[in-house]
């Protein structure tokens, strides 16, 4: 799917934040482990969560999607093996936590996925899943993943090498799964989704600080469901949203239901220093979640330096920060984020790319990128390559509200894995979005 975005000048409205996709996906698992009858509110109906409920069902659990509802049914069997390959689409978090969940739950499965996903790093996780006990063999550092039957080890004490949600999720899940404790310390904070989950089900964990991180430990408890759970709005998602209502010459947006955890907003502080008029609103606690409304209103943007403690806060809105780089005066200069390397895409040389298509000056770094921005608008219509992964397509559709003549981004498609009414947001706040 290719996607023509014109020049839209007025983007006003109120929306509802899509379900975090994050959060979707541990709820599902967790769910599945309370082994109990348990409905999901909120949920994120796109192809990433969709993935990973069927890897679930395929182990034997019994998840319905009805919308953005969510049934999971008590199972009166044990998870069992699957019969072929389990399929997680383009989704990295969902292989990689169910490679910690069914590594502790004695199965033989094979875990797949696009070609996107395929390519992507998984030694990260089955090395300390294997020093656990576990039994996991990666093709080359990649996937396939196969799992074979192992025994997971009690009192499994884990110093992360590199900042990663999805890796310590994954090791705790193990534990959670097969009844052990475990200790994961982490030099950086990381998004803290699977610890506030299993407290909210009144799990025994606990996080102190370490060091710049933390040390989380969690102890044998049996997981308390209760009847619902709600997941709250994405901010990733959002973020797309924030960025569109600062650049767009007139706007005044109000996004609601916005999932506001410290370890996932950094975004917000980031903009603010750039001159970004964010008012956040409306805040209350949601499934142990702080939720908010976030207004924002066309704002004149400065350039600034991002790095260090924060980047691990903001990773996956880089792409759209670098859009709001774009159209801010002076320099901006975004280093230690080599992680983008191994996303979706190559990020970093993705940004590049589609920065020089509209050209926007800017110098590529092993781990980052300095952008000299300008508050003109784009004169040229750039064709731009998504290298379909969903956050560059987004990013680059949002630019398109400082380009005279539109922007036409190429693959698309992937979009609806983090996103899947994207369109139909951004068209009800005024942007101007057609299938080509």
């Amino acid at each position: 799917m290719n996607l023509l975005a014109q020049h839209s000048q007025l983007i006003s409205g109120e929306v509802l934040c899509p379900g975090d996709k994050s959060i979707s996906q541990r709820a599902v698992i967790l769910g599945s482990l309370l082994n109990e009858d348990i409905a999901i509110k909120g949920f994120l109906n796109g192809e990433d969560p969709i993935s990973t409920a069927n890897a679930l069902n395929a182990i034997g659990s019994s998840i319905t999607i009805q919308g953005t509802s969510v049934t999971i049914n008590k199972r009166d069997i044990p998870f069992r093996n699957p019969d072929k390959e389990v399929d997680l689409g383009n989704s990295g978090t969902g292989m990689r936590l169910m490679m910690g969940l069914i590594s502790s739950l004695n199965l033989n499965a094979t875990l797949v996925g696009d070609e996107s996903l395929m390519k992507r790093p998984m030694l990260r996780v089955s090395d300390p899943l294997n020093e656990m006990g576990a039994s996991v063999v990666c093709s080359e550092g990649r996937p396939p993943v196969s799992i074979l039957e192992g025994k997971i080890n009690n009192n499994f004490d884990y110093v992360m090498p590199i900042a990663s949600a999805q890796v310590k999720s994954s090791i705790i899940l193990a534990a959670v799964a097969a009844n052990k404790n475990v200790t994961v310390t982490e030099k950086h904070p990381t998004r803290n989704h699977t610890e506030r989950m299993i407290s909210y089900f009144q799990g025994n964990i606990k996080s102190t600080p370490e060091g710049l991180g933390n040390k989380i430990q969690y102890t044998p408890s049996k997981l308390i469901p209760t009847s619902t759970y709600e997941v709250v709005g994405d901010f990733s998602s959002a973020s797309f949203l924030i960025v569109a209502g600062l650049i767009a010459d007139q706007s005044n947006i109000l996004i609601k239901n916005v999932g506001l955890n410290p370890t996932r907003c950094g975004l917000i502080s980031v903009l603010k220093s750039m001159g970004g008029i964010i008012d956040i609103q409306n805040e209350r606690i949601v499934s142990n979640e702080e939720v908010g409304d976030i207004h924002v209103v066309s704002s004149s943007l400065k350039g600034v330096s991002v790095n260090g403690d924060i980047i691990p806060n903001i990773i996956d809105e880089i792409p759209i920060l670098s859009i709001a780089a774009s159209f801010a005066n002076g320099e901006t200069l975004i280093s230690d984020a080599k992680e983008l390397r191994v996303k979706e895409s190559d990020r970093l040389q993705a940004i590049a790319d589609g920065l020089r298509k509209i050209n926007i000056q800017h110098e590529l770094y092993e781990d980052g990128i300095r952008i000299t921005g300008s508050e003109d608008d784009i004169s040229v219509c750039p064709e731009i390559d998504s290298h379909g992964d969903h956050r560059i397509a987004m990013s680059f559709l949002i630019a398109s509200l400082r380009s005279k003549n539109g922007i036409y981004v190429k693959n698309c498609a992937n979009i609806f894995t983090s996103f899947p009414n994207f369109i139909e947001v951004m068209s009800s706040l005024g942007m101007k979005l057609n299938e080509r």
